[in-house]
């Protein structure tokens, strides 16, 4: 077997490495599932639908196309609306943190700031976003944009401090300043927390989107979750949770294969363990 031969297998094995706890997930998910059911009877199943339900809902029943598109439009709105928060958040973490770590009286004087705001519950913060941004687009992905900013400067922050100090220092001997030495090796050094932080920021901008949906923008699988309670259709309720969860884990999958082919080229070790 050629060397390349064998850094294809790597690849390959990194990735089903990283793809079978994810499929061992959902069957534990799915598994919770009916025991939930069967745990609470009280339920009922008028109200709790099992995997068959949902599968006949939106496959095998008569009106299972027009069941698919109502979700299928709603979940557009709500992919769109994460995708953008997604995106703020991500690169509002990634200049953030190169601030804090190339200035630390920046870091000094914001960051606690930035926690404190943190501690917030989103569900406090949401009248005031929807107030300053309005109840469309603007306040939705701005809500999302949140969940995924946090999280990732820490993450990202932490792996900008781990950039190798030899290399930071030789960047510096031949003049570089710290925005070279930061291009040049602290990103590259941070790239594993970069796409953590990613892998992680998925599913929190999809719940942002969601939350921002809710309570403010009146469309997309937020809003329809919540209006799909009151009027007791509980077979939409509970196939958009199932079709949210299928995305979310597929969008981390995404990220994750992505993160070990770019992470193969930087060498065997690099990335996650």
């Amino acid at each position: 077997m050629t060397t390349k031969d064998g850094g294809a297998m790597k690849v390959v094995l990194r990735i089903g490495k990283f793809l079978f706890p994810l499929f061992t997930s959902l069957l534990l998910m799915l598994a919770i599932w009916y025991v939930f059911l069967k745990a609470f009877p009280q339920v009922g199943p008028r109200v709790g639908k099992s995997p068959e339900d949902i599968w006949r809902y939106l496959v095998t029943s008569r009106g299972a196309s027009a069941a698919r598109a109502v979700i299928i439009d709603d979940l557009q709105i709500t992919l769109r609306d994460a995708a953008i928060g997604f995106a703020l958040g991500m690169v509002a973490a990634l200049v953030v943190a190169a601030l804090f770590v190339s200035f630390a009286a920046v870091e000094q004087t914001f960051l606690p700031v930035a926690m404190l705001l943190r501690s917030v519950p989103l569900v406090v913060l949401a009248p005031i976003i929807v107030l300053v941004f309005g109840r469309g687009l603007g306040g939705v992905t701005v809500l999302a944009a949140i969940v995924v900013f946090f999280p990732a400067l820490v993450m990202i922050m932490a792996g900008l401090r781990n950039a190798p100090r030899q290399a930071m220092d030789l960047v510096a001997a031949y003049g570089g300043s710290k925005w070279t030495g930061l291009r040049m090796v602290a990103v590259p050094a941070a790239l594993p927390s970069v796409f953590a932080a990613a892998r992680i920021s998925v599913p929190g901008a999809l719940i942002g989107a969601l939350l921002g949906e809710w309570l403010g923008s009146g469309t997309g699988l937020g809003a329809s979750l919540i209006r799909a309670i009151p009027t007791f259709q509980y077979n939409q309720l509970w196939s958009s949770i199932v079709i949210v969860t299928i995305v979310s884990v597929l969008l981390y999958a995404v990220v994750g294969v992505i993160e070990n082919l770019v992470l193969a080229r930087f060498g065997a070790d690099a990335g996650r363990s």
